[in-house]
């Protein structure tokens, strides 16, 4: 199969020196996520902070709660602290970079000291979007935040959910992170992964690997999920290795199932089955958009 994008990464890959980012549009996404970060920190001996938004606390553990976790117990020792974004981020009223950049690295001083094997933290990032003094600074504080991590046994995945934050916010995030986690794949095989994700702030399915005639039915399912999506839908090919005319038939059909005024976009495709396309004539339908990965680069 096609080699990982190098700036996406599984959550159980995220390790010490890592600041990633994580986009997602439904709960039972984060949900997923949040519980296999915080019960592999814990699990690893690492100190674990996370801090709530939109969730309470109590929601995030019950989370761990139904992963196996015994959070009561994690919390009762120091290992486990889940805390607000006003006992956090907006401690002094409004939003300091500086500030909250020295807290995390006093934080991770601290969790070495007390014998942990490291710092692991994540955050709801859905207070941004309030009206409190020095929200501005918040790209400059995902940059700065960097030196936290970078080369000590401490992580972060800072969480932006896609229904609240607009694409072109999601983008400039997602610019200030060395690189995201992904979402679970919808499927996944020896020969093909197909999964949602978060590109340049859109959401898009991603499709690696080879769709041939016995996988054509895992990717008419995973556009049939799509069709839920609100707006136009879009399917990156950047990592297909080989797709058939079956599966190219697929696309189109889904493509004639959008509602009035929305399209599928076939991003990163390759000149050959571009080509492939055009001659069969399923360009000119108007609801498909295919874009050659040759525009795209």
């Amino acid at each position: 199969m096609t080699a990982q994008d190098s700036r996406v990464r599984k959550v159980a890959e995220v390790g010490p020196g890592d600041h990633f980012c994580f986009a997602f549009a439904d709960d039972a996404e984060q949900r997923r996520m949040v519980t296999a970060y915080l019960s592999d920190g814990l699990a690893r001996g690492e100190r674990v902070l996370y801090f709530v938004d939109r969730h309470a606390p109590a929601a995030v553990l019950s989370w761990l709660r139904s992963g196996g976790v015994d959070p009561d117990a994690a919390a009762a020792r120091g290992q486990l602290r889940v805390a607000t974004a006003e006992d956090s981020y907006l401690a002094s009223g409004g939003f300091d970079p500086d500030a909250m950049v020295a807290s995390l690295q006093e934080e991770a001083r601290d969790s070495l000291e007390a014998g942990y094997s490291g710092l692991r933290v994540s955050g709801e990032m859905s207070w941004a979007l309030r009206d409190a003094p020095g929200l501005g600074r918040l790209a400059e504080y995902e940059t700065k935040v960097h030196s936290v991590f970078a080369g000590r046994p401490a992580s972060a995945i800072c969480q932006y959910d896609a229904r609240q934050f607009s694409p072109e916010q999601l983008r400039m995030f997602e610019q200030c992170h060395p690189a995201a986690v992904e979402l679970d794949p919808w499927y996944s095989s020896s020969g093909l992964s197909i999964a949602p994700a978060f590109r340049a702030g859109e959401r898009v399915l991603r499709v690696t690997g080879t769709v041939d005639y016995q996988a054509t039915g895992h990717l008419a399912a995973a556009l049939e999920q799509t069709l839920q999506w609100p707006g136009d839908v879009r399917v990156d090919m950047s990592a297909l290795e080989f797709i058939d005319l079956a599966g190219l038939r697929v696309l189109v059909h889904t493509a004639e199932r959008l509602g009035e005024g929305r399209r599928l976009h076939i991003m990163n495709l390759t000149p050959m089955l571009c080509k492939v396309i055009s001659v069969v004539g399923w360009d000119e339908h108007p609801a498909l958009v295919v874009t050659s990965s040759e525009v795209m680069a």
